[in-house]
């Protein structure tokens, strides 16, 4: 749970960045609304002071006969504050409230100023609080476009939606809406046919599915760069892969990633071309061939387990020595793992002096209200093609350019390219992974490695430490092509390989799989090229994801 709608300030007065004493209040920042209660902008929470909460009856007290002895004060985060308006002489203000241990509710807090003399010093108040609701960087009332799979996960988007997130996007005033997807690609038919001026983002209820089409949808448009750049695609988490939310949000749960989507702010993100034979389309997530696919894609069969047949599938292919031959060709960035450990804490630098300075500039000026400052660059007058960028590197079927270092690993394992940190709630597979660093993270590991070592790695996935195994090739890369083939099992292990596929559910597989964004795609050879800040998404930190980053060697 994000920790600022989980967090409870024993002293709310107190400066949360660590200076002695207390808050020097501005007269401005406090509102009184009658002769017990106070509103106060503090340095990041709303301050209720109410001595009326001490004398409030509750029914699990005595049946509500009892006082319940609560604090008169109560905190709110600025993050949390959904929106505030001011009717006659009435001040509500609606926000997220904890619910439980993973999400959250709308709340309300309901006052009447009784001292009518302060009608335009409640006014200013409100207002100012709607900018530290709401800082210079992050759009209020954002125009939504919902997409919902009724078909994704187990099926429980559309009761989601109504339950968990429309009631936070109406608190909030987003404009919505709302439609269902009917069939496999219908996603990128509406995004394709969308009015990119009429929304600010498309919002997809389901899992990792409908942004990989929404993305792709956008770049068929006719002018396909200006599309990707003005509508950023955003997950509500309410499928069986939430991996996209877990990044940018920093959730699963669909309520607390509403709120994170009513303030996150423009990002881009670098999308990665895929071309394959004659098709070319783009990828924000993964790509995978072995062990990775094999595990997600090959146990379909296994659905009655639940999120557990990914953890099964891996385990019975470890133990197996499962190989996938292919031929590797890599244009490589950073190759030596402190280097990328290096180039990630300098991004981190860069992104905290970043916020440092939007801090500065908002503290700098008392009215924050303004126009939405995003982070991601906009497109010079005149700039806006509707062609993409060209790539770099060329096409699948062109002859391979000498940026390429070619390797062929007739014992490969596992070959795994990431876009994002996350790829399920306790697998940070790439933790120096970056929204828009222009690289993808490539790991590659043997397939012959020893059980042991094999089970040992599986152990450092969750603690994001698997990028430090002496066994593991993590680098930084540009672009690949992999050329994968069908491993021919010799006759004395055929019982053991038929045996090792029908307990990893892929008895009745044919072929090899692969899988791009978790959807599978033909087993063929694919090239892949990272293009830079093609795509935009809303994100808490812009420049980075949300996770800690790799860990020290």
């Amino acid at each position: 749970m994000d920790e600022r709608i989980n967090s409870h300030n024993a002293n709310p007065f107190e400066d949360p960045a660590g200076s002695e004493g207390h808050i020097e209040l501005d007269a401005a920042a406090v509102l009184t609304v009658d002769r017990n209660a106070t509103l106060t902008l503090g340095t990041d929470s709303l301050i209720v002071l109410d001595e009326g909460l001490r004398h409030r009856r509750v029914a699990k007290n005595g049946c509500g006969l009892l006082p319940q002895l609560s604090k008169t004060t109560r905190a709110v985060p600025f993050y949390n504050i959904l929106w505030a308006e001011l009717t006659s002489f009435e001040v509500t203000i609606h926000y997220a409230q904890p619910a439980g241990k993973k999400s959250c509710r709308v709340g309300y807090i309901n006052y009447t100023v009784t001292d009518k003399s302060l009608h335009a010093h409640t006014k200013r108040w409100v207002e100012a609080l709607m900018d530290r609701a709401y800082p210079s960087n992050t759009k209020r009332r954002k125009r939504v476009k919902v997409l919902i799979n009724p078909f994704g996960g187990q099926g429980y988007a559309q009761s989601l939606w109504t339950r968990e997130i429309e009631p936070i996007f109406a608190a909030a005033r987003c404009e919505v809406d709302v439609e269902k997807t009917a069939y496999r690609g219908h996603a990128v038919e509406i995004a394709e046919k969308m009015d990119v001026d009429a929304f600010d983002l498309v919002a997809c209820a389901s899992g990792d599915g409908l942004p990989h089409e929404v993305f792709n949808g956008l770049a068929k448009q006719k002018n396909a760069r200006r599309a990707l750049r003005r509508v950023a695609v955003t997950q509500l988490p309410c499928g069986s892969g939430n991996a996209m939310s877990l990044n940018l949000n920093g959730t699963d749960s669909p309520s607390l990633a509403a709120v994170a989507i009513v303030k996150g702010v423009r990002s881009p993100l670098d999308l990665v071309a895929i071309t394959q034979g004659n098709n070319k389309y783009y990828s924000f997530l993964s790509q995978a061939v072995g062990i990775v696919a094999e595990s997600d894609l090959g146990t379909e069969s296994l659905r009655w387990m639940g999120s557990f047949r990914f953890t099964w599938g891996f385990l019975v292919r470890i133990l197996g020595q499962t190989i996938y031959p292919a031929e590797v060709s890599v244009v490589t960035e950073i190759e030596d793992k402190h280097a990328i450990r290096e180039a990630y804490r300098h991004a981190i630098e860069e992104q905290q002096a970043a916020a440092a300075k939007l801090t500065q500039s908002e503290t700098d000026d008392d009215s924050l209200l303004g126009s939405e400052e995003t982070v991601v660059p906009p497109l010079r007058p005149g700039s806006e093609r509707a062609v993409l960028p060209p790539l770099r590197f060329g096409t699948v079927t062109d002859t391979l350019p000498s940026d390429f270092q070619t390797q062929d690993m007739p014992n490969l394992g596992n070959f795994y390219a990431g876009n994002m940190c996350w790829m399920s709630p306790d697998a940070p597979f790439f933790p120096a992974s970056l929204p828009a660093d222009g690289k993808m993270d490539l790991i590659n590991i043997s397939g012959l490695v020893s059980r042991a070592t094999a089970l040992g790695m599986l152990t450092t996935v969750e603690h994001g430490t698997l990028m430090n195994h002496p066994d593991v090739n993590y680098r930084k890369v540009l672009a690949y092509r992999i050329t994968p083939r069908m491993h021919q099992t010799p006759d004395k292990r055929r019982i053991r390989a038929q045996i090792g596929r029908w307990l990893g559910g892929s008895a009745k597989q044919k072929e090899g799989l692969i899988a791009i964004d978790g959807e599978r795609v033909p087993f063929e050879a694919f090239q892949a090229e990272v293009v830079p800040a093609l795509g935009t998404v809303l994100s808490k930190r812009g420049a980075i994801y949300e996770y800690d980053g790799p860990k020290p060697a």
